[in-house]
């Protein structure tokens, strides 16, 4: 049983969902709660596996964090499936601008310019919107080639049904990692490359767990389209370094 003000909370955050999934077995259901009078609620059990449907409406955000960092296939079904959380896109920006500022910094970390006037302070401005444009590009075909290797396998080979827009909003939620980014920026910590190169790769079990949820596909065909991702974001990333588009090489005559 959960108190009258936990109800408002919980329909606010389930609010504008017409089905959900058991966060036990991946089972549909048309509610996650009954509400009786006097606002006392009761978990709707599941028809399938005889246990809540989904256990998290009583938990604290900070508990539903921790399972999703261990990459928890309960926790994403319930952010995944049971809420209505439409921040991906903020938090792709938001994730696009750490990134790129990072690649800024180790461009030009070393470079300091006191002169106003100094035509290199406007380049680097624009080296930063380039590393922006860069990142989004990468994470774009990165996107782009997991969803056609969905379609290929999935929606060619064994003539199942993908939703773009749900794995997309899958995808952008499970780049959350990159908020670690973070304490680089503020701290300005040395960018070593065994911490970024972490950081990648729990970015990447992200986005095969929340595949692996969405399409309740075995873990083998997650892997398989986080890896062709990366691929086609690894190939995009070195076609864009060997264009000759870097402004203070077009600005620097010799």
């Amino acid at each position: 049983m959960l108190a009258e003000s936990c109800c408002e909370q919980f329909t606010r955050r389930i609010m504008g969902k017409d089905e959900f999934r058991c966060v036990e077995c991946n089972e549909k259901a048309t509610e996650l709660h009954r509400d009786y009078s006097n606002g006392i609620l009761k978990i709707t059990i599941c028809e399938s596996c005889q246990k809540p449907v989904d256990k998290y409406i009583e938990y604290d955000p900070v508990i539903i964090l921790i399972d999703a960092i261990l990459c928890k296939t309960q926790a994403f079904r319930h952010i995944l499936f049971n809420t209505s959380l439409n921040i991906h896109w903020k938090l792709c920006v938001f994730c696009l601008l750490c990134e790129a500022y990072l690649r800024w910094s180790l461009l030009h970390g070393s470079e300091q310019s006191s002169d106003p006037a100094d035509i290199i302070r406007y380049t680097k401005e624009w080296e930063f919107y380039r590393m922006f444009g860069l990142a989004a590009l990468e994470l774009s075909a990165f996107c782009c080639g997991v969803l056609w290797f969905l379609w290929v396998v999935v929606g060619r080979l064994q003539g199942g049904t993908l939703e773009p827009s749900l794995l997309l909003r899958a995808l952008l939620l499970s780049c959350y990692g990159k908020v670690l980014l973070i304490p680089a920026v503020i701290w300005e910590y040395d960018y070593s490359p065994l911490c970024l190169g972490l950081i990648k790769m729990f970015v990447l079990t992200s986005n095969s767990q929340a595949i692996r949820v969405i399409l309740n596909s075995s873990r083998r065909l997650s892997l398989m389209a986080v890896c062709f991702g990366l691929l086609s974001e690894t190939c995009v990333a070195q076609a864009c370094k060997k264009l000759p588009w870097s402004i203070q090489d077009m600005l620097t005559f010799e």
